[in-house]
């Protein structure tokens, strides 16, 4: 995994797999590159240099470990910011599946450094088009790594588990539009001031922004608290919808939409740019809306706002769409079986060169 439990990527896209694979008989074990203490420095602004040369030094010397298992998992890369040839170094001949939740090449594609584009702008070509199985997120990465040469893909969106997230019923004072992410992508929030502001005039109306402590809307009642695993789906019921701001550039689109998915669980209307997978997890009218300019923001949060009896019916929906596609319980089945198949694949595969050996 890319990160510890601190990272939803990793989080989510593996480790809440873990459980139902081991219950398979598999066995399973777990490495972040980077610790959870990478992710706190980062997210409070504090050096994260010694954190990040740890987890390099760790992952230069797990060359043996990689070797003594039949398949790996590996969270976008297995070193980043290094060349391809390093990572083809570990890796050897070792079968592996690349997992991408977000469009993770641009970082090098877009990097500031001329020499960072040179040595890594081919290395998720190469990468890509040696994985047995590239798992994807959305649309947009499906076509990038097609586009890219990966010989096998599934499509698996970023769900959650159900079981944490039980609906309650709408809380009563001041309208509140809930968002959650981290206090890098709190600044999406900035992109929809205007029409916060505007509905924050004609009636009260609280942002309760979970996940980034101390951000702050002039114009705006926020209310900004820490994310913690066990309390994200409490708070997301605190509040009467949901929303996610993103704007229209080549990274947005290559994002999940899994904070929609959160609000849905949690039986609350999304609000989300029209963008990406955005487009594909909201059913315009019917779980959300999806607003393309600010007085699409103004309009749909004001209905939401004067029409409860929709604004619930709406979110009854979006819990019923969620149980029907975006949970464990329908992506888990899925992504056990392509890897039971793999794995025999892979077993197959061994088994014939045993047999073709010298000698044999």
């Amino acid at each position: 995994m890319r990160y510890g439990a601190l990272g939803a990527s990793s989080r989510l896209r593996l480790a809440q797999y873990a459980p139902f694979l081991r219950q398979a008989g598999l066995e399973v074990a777990l490495r972040p590159f980077l610790e959870d203490d990478y992710l706190a420095a980062l997210y409070d602004g504090r050096p994260r240099a010694g954190a990040a040369l740890a987890a390099y030094r760790r992952a230069l010397a797990i060359g043996g470990d990689i070797r003594r298992h039949d398949l790996l998992w590996i969270e976008k890369e297995l070193l980043p910011w290094l060349p391809y040839w390093l990572e083809r170094g570990l890796l050897r001949n070792t079968p592996y599946i690349l997992d991408f939740d977000d469009a993770w090449a641009l970082r090098y594609a877009e990097s500031s450094s001329p020499l960072a584009r040179l040595l890594l702008r081919n290395k998720f070509s190469h990468l890509l088009r040696r994985a047995a199985l590239t798992i994807v997120a959305n649309d947009t990465l499906y076509h990038w790594a097609l586009s890219e040469g990966a010989r096998k893909i599934l499509l698996l969106p970023t769900v959650i588990d159900l079981a944490r997230y039980q609906p309650v019923p709408t809380p009563t004072g001041p309208f509140t539009i809930g968002w959650i992410g981290t206090p890098l992508t709190a600044a999406y929030l900035h992109t929809i001031a205007e029409p916060l502001r505007a509905l924050s005039q004609e009636a009260p109306l609280k942002l309760l922004v979970i996940g980034a402590p101390g951000f702050t809307l002039p114009g705006v009642e926020v209310e900004s608290l820490p994310w913690t695993q066990e309390s994200e789906a409490a708070l997301i019921g605190r509040c009467h919808a949901g929303i996610m701001p993103l704007p229209d550039t080549e990274w947005a689109n290559g994002k999940s939409g899994y904070k929609l998915i959160q609000y849905m669980a949690m039986a609350r209307p999304a609000v989300a740019s029209g963008i990406g997978a955005n487009n594909r997890i909201i059913k315009q009218a019917e779980t959300g809306f999806l607003a393309h300019t600010a007085q699409d923001w103004v309009t749909h949060l004001r209905t939401l706002r004067q029409e409860p009896t929709l604004a619930a019916r709406l979110g009854a929906t979006a819990r019923r769409r969620v149980e029907q596609n975006y949970c464990l319980g329908v992506t888990a089945p899925i992504l056990l079986d392509t890897i039971t198949e793999l794995l025999g694949n892979i077993a197959g595969h061994k088994a014939g060169r045993r047999l073709a050996a010298p000698g044999r």
